[in-house]
């Protein structure tokens, strides 16, 4: 079976204080991860290490990067590069959110040099795709987010790219309350694993996740999680209340 995985964004909120509070609520329900479940905590730099504290004595639970910048080094004040999330032994960065593209002007092009830098560093990217609203309204979807792909991921070789992990995002669905139904959402995602099925085959995309990422919630996780091609969940306001992101971890496939 693929990786199924509940990664939660905690975007840019909770106090250091407010954010071990969660991890401890979370952690001490003890959840047994089967071996082809992980649980992602994608969290603001300053609290990498906290949670790298906090996880690292349960199996198969990770800290993760919310970004990472598309240059090596260099004169980029306040900006954190690929090789300083290895250092501190991040295995996992999410690259190129919704609002990053959105908010940051990030490229497809930007996104690429990202990517390599991460397998480069050996850490995972959580590679972010999805439409907006009046793509959606206009429905060329299908060909928005396959230009995602090619544009950011298809130079890397098969025995690179197996290792993604790909979060599917209906921009119009994050945060907003509107959840793309369990039809649109097992759509979307088998046409996303046909697109990586006719670059480098089906025994790779395969074994790729495809998270969803659209206001996934304790009480709709279990019923997107049971598609066929949804692996799980790039979780954000969800995710910042323990009781909600313990049921979406339990929702995971078995």
């Amino acid at each position: 079976m693929r990786k199924q995985i509940a990664a939660a964004n905690w975007k840019m909120n909770l106090t250091y204080q407010q954010g071990e509070k969660l991890l401890d609520d979370i952690l001490d329900t003890k959840i047994k991860l089967a071996s082809h479940q992980l649980t992602i905590f994608a969290v603001p730099y300053p609290y990498l290490l906290l949670t790298r504290s906090e996880v690292e004595e349960g199996t198969n639970y990770f800290p993760a990067a919310q970004n990472c910048h598309h240059k090596k080094s260099g004169a980029y004040t306040g900006e954190i590069s690929v090789e300083m999330l290895h250092s501190l032994n991040i295995k996992y960065c999410v690259v190129g959110h919704s609002e990053r593209r959105d908010y940051n002007g990030e490229t497809n092009s930007m996104l690429a040099d990202k990517v390599n830098l991460c397998f480069e560093n050996f850490i995972t990217p959580i590679f972010c795709c999805g439409e907006p609203l009046h793509i959606r309204e206009a429905g060329s979807q299908n060909d928005f987010v396959a230009t995602q792909l090619r544009e950011s991921l298809f130079h890397l070789e098969p025995q690179v790219i197996k290792n993604i992990i790909i979060a599917y995002e209906p921009i119009w669905a994050i945060g907003t309350g509107k959840t793309a139904s369990t039809e649109q959402a097992q759509e979307i995602h088998k046409y996303l694993r046909s697109v990586l099925a006719k670059q480098y085959g089906e025994a790779v995309a395969d074994e790729i996740p495809i998270l969803y990422g659209g206001s996934v919630k304790a009480n709709n996780a279990k019923e997107l999680f049971s598609c066929p091609d949804v692996d799980g969940g790039l979780v954000g306001g969800a995710s910042l209340v323990a009781a909600d992101f313990i049921e979406i971890i339990k929702a995971l496939k078995k």
